[in-house]
């Protein structure tokens, strides 16, 4: 058996120990020293912070190249694997496996991407109001019965014996295209708005409505009618939603978004003078969540039931 031969059956050998890790076969030789020091080097090309993207194609390699210098004549260079070039690539290990390995899914972000409208004087959310009831008139028209998600914030506090702040932003929103945010601690709620809140026709929706509801009273005296808790539609028309279902939370389980709630904007002075871009893209993503999921909660099927329908049928299948 001559010196070729054996070589083919050492390679033939060691690919049935390691069939498990196909590497091509690029020649014939066995790799040098010099060859095992260009994939060290590549290894840690792929490793480093800033690895810098290779060429796949022998006549790309530069005198620059970062890695081991090879004999530049045809009989002494030699092409590295592609499994082994691959790590190379920018792009070949964008994220860690093994941090995310363990860790809960994370949800792509909900954010409202209409138009928000802001209203702060008493004239501007009178002009507000009158535009929400004309848009909602018009809609309940062309589709029937329909609803708007409402919500409020408020100044905390953070002192024992020391009472919240009035309602001080009101936000409704009724579709995908706008969301209304009103800075009523400054405006107070006038006619319309008062209308438009006393209105039983037009169904309000949010997470803890009935609360808010009530401290809309407390504070300005007006009464808010016809209003529904997602969080109690959720417990009807989700089989496993036997809880007190938030709004971040009813958002992951009904549609996999995440509603982001930071604590900076969330307890933060909702009485300021002006609102801050990041205080409006809040107030208006929770309202417009309402909305959303209200529609998505009616879409499903009652759980209660379907559970007492599927119960008779099984009761009338064994009396028969």
């Amino acid at each position: 058996m001559d010196h070729s031969q054996s070589e083919q059956d050492g390679h033939q050998k060691q690919k049935q120990d390691h069939h498990f890790m196909e590497i091509p076969e690029l020649d014939d030789d066995p790799f040098t020293e010099e060859d095992l020091q260009a994939i060290e080097a590549a290894f840690e090309a792929a490793t480093s912070s800033l690895p810098k993207k290779r060429s796949s194609s022998p006549e790309d390699d530069g005198p620059d190249h970062k890695t081991q210098q090879r004999p530049q004549s045809e009989s002494a260079r030699r092409l590295l694997p592609n499994s082994v070039l691959a790590l190379q690539h920018p792009n070949a290990f964008p994220l860690s496996p093994c941090r995310q390995a363990n860790a809960r899914m994370k949800y792509p972000v909900m954010m409202f991407g209409g138009e928000i409208k802001y209203s702060r004087t008493a004239v501007e959310v009178e002009k507000a109001a009158l535009e929400i009831l004309k848009n909602f008139q018009a809609k309940k028209k062309a589709v029937g019965q329909n609803a708007i998600g409402f919500d409020i914030e408020w100044k905390p506090t953070f002192k024992r014996g020391v009472p919240p702040g009035k309602a001080a932003v009101m936000q409704i929103c009724g579709g995908t295209s706008c969301c209304y945010v009103m800075h009523i601690v400054h405006s107070g709620i006038p006619r319309s708005l008062q209308l438009l809140l006393e209105d039983s026709s037009i169904l309000k929706v949010g997470v803890g409505i009935a609360n808010d509801c009530l401290k809309v009273f407390k504070d300005y005296n007006v009464s808010t009618k016809a209003v529904e808790d997602l969080s109690y539609l959720a417990k009807r028309k989700v089989v496993e939603g036997l809880q007190n279902w938030g709004l971040a939370s009813l958002t992951e389980k009904l549609i996999c978004k995440e509603l982001l709630k930071p604590n900076k904007i969330r307890l933060g002075n909702w009485e300021a003078k002006f609102l801050s871009k990041d205080q409006l893209r809040y107030a208006a993503t929770d309202a417009f969540a309402s909305w959303y999921l209200y529609e998505v909660l009616l879409s499903l099927p009652d759980a209660e039931k379907d559970t007492a329908h599927s119960q008779s049928e099984e009761l009338r299948a064994v009396s028969l």
